[in-house]
């Protein structure tokens, strides 16, 4: 089972935890946005940790 979707919510503070987890999914601008070209299997540890600290829940996931 891998992840196939990420996503991240219009309530995002914009906090930069994702990006320093996991840079090569996450970008910050003016909210986080995800890199989609990149494959989400080889960075399933670091996509769950960004979600589980987030200070406010923005970062989501849908597994297969």
């Amino acid at each position: 089972m891998g992840i196939k979707k990420v996503w991240v919510e219009d309530y995002c503070i914009s906090s930069g935890l994702c990006e320093g987890v996991c840079p090569e999914v996450f970008s910050l601008i003016d909210i986080a946005v995800v890199n989609d070209k990149v494959s989400f299997d080889e960075f399933e540890a670091q996509i769950k940790e960004a979600a589980e600290g987030c200070p406010v829940e923005a970062i989501k996931y849908e597994e297969e």
